[in-house]
């Protein structure tokens, strides 16, 4: 078989072949060959997911291609719809991990084709390694979270403030994260479906102070020239629970980049309100995020105040909020739609989150 592009990337599950998957894999590894696969699973969701068992030569042996992979993509339609989503999780593998690394499954292609709006990721199969996966309905301890946001901080203080995420940059074409989710924020909250979401369980069991639409209209764009205003770092920019997972040796492990460009306290913010549990998050979110910094700092970023953290962290709790009232129920289940929602509400009336955004 000779080398070939692997361009067009296949947008059908069918047109994963054993030789498509061979010119694949031999963009970095030469060589390489996949005398056929088999699919063993699909999950479709906001990315699909296709579970393959591949019968490969030594070369591919050789050289760490496990028998069991996974090719992630846009393989439904509205694949092409969020072909923005499917070109930040390929740029997170293909252009940040190389240089500032966050644990991940190992990587073995990572590829946009503009021309098919497709981007295709192959990895490892985690659930063959036998990772614990995270998920919304099963909160996270102080430990844990607390050793994520190390992991976190030292990712974040590689590309704090760098001239790297401006124009001209390594990283200064990755998407500012307001930016790029200023069309998905316009779609979801027209007045038709944020009144379905208020319906739904997930904006029951949310707070009446942030039911309102105009309210959340004006509070979003206020919080997004904020957001523009602090120092960005390189996001990975979907840290919520269900896009992790934990190694058997206990190492934090992160799933589904959305490379981009923002303050480093919006992680911190999205991901302690949605990862602990009602009950603990006010005795521990102080000194998690006390934690962030010390990390922050001892990796050689300049850290901001405790104070000055926190206010960012009540104001930026929004976007979660935001991202769990509108998530579709075929992407996310409804109990994690409405754990989130409600975790993320309680968080912001914990912090005055209105008030705050009000004194912008």
């Amino acid at each position: 078989m000779t080398d070939a592009s692997p361009f067009p990337l296949p947008v059908r599950v069918e047109d994963v072949t054993a030789q498509w998957l061979t010119t694949a894999l031999r963009t970095r590894n030469p060589g390489v060959t996949v005398r056929s696969c088999e699919v063993i699973d699909t999950v479709f969701s906001t990315c699909s997911k296709i579970r393959l068992r591949l019968d490969r030569n030594d070369t591919a042996i050789a050289a760490g291609i496990p028998e069991l992979i996974i090719v992630k993509g846009g393989f439904e339609e509205h694949g092409r719809r969020y072909h923005q989503m499917h070109e930040r999780e390929v740029r997170g593998y293909r252009d940040v991990y190389p240089y500032v690394p966050l644990p991940h499954p190992a990587c073995y292609f990572a590829e946009y084709d503009e021309q098919e709006k497709q981007g295709i990721i192959i990895m490892e199969d985690l659930v063959a390694k036998g990772v614990e996966f995270c998920h919304a309905t099963k909160p996270q301890t102080h430990e844990q979270v607390a050793r994520r946001l190390g992991y976190l901080a030292r990712f974040h203080a590689a590309t704090w403030d760098t001239p790297e995420i401006e124009p001209g940059g390594r990283w200064g074409d990755l998407p500012e994260f307001f930016a790029v989710m200023q069309d998905f924020f316009d779609e979801k909250s027209s007045a038709e479906n944020w009144a379905r979401f208020m319906a739904a369980p997930r904006g029951v069991a949310s707070s009446r102070h942030f039911q309102d639409r105009d309210w959340l209209v004006a509070s979003w764009t206020k919080m997004a020239a904020y957001a523009r205003s602090l120092p960005h770092c390189v996001l990975h920019g979907d840290i919520h629970l269900g896009n992790l997972y934990i190694d058997p040796d206990g190492t934090p492990g992160f799933l589904d980049t959305l490379a981009s460009r923002g303050p480093g306290m919006l992680e911190v913010a999205y991901h302690i309100s949605g990862s602990l549990d009602v009950a603990d998050r006010p005795k521990w979110e102080g000194a998690l995020v006390r934690h962030y910094l010390d990390e922050l700092e001892r990796a050689g970023a300049p850290a901001p105040t405790f104070d000055e953290a926190m206010a960012q962290y009540a104001i930026l709790l929004l976007y979660g909020y935001f991202i769990w009232i509108t998530t579709e129920s075929h992407y996310q289940a409804e109990a994690v739609n409405t754990v989130n929602a409600m975790r993320s509400t309680m968080a912001m009336l914990d912090h005055e989150t209105a008030r705050r955004i009000a004194d912008l």
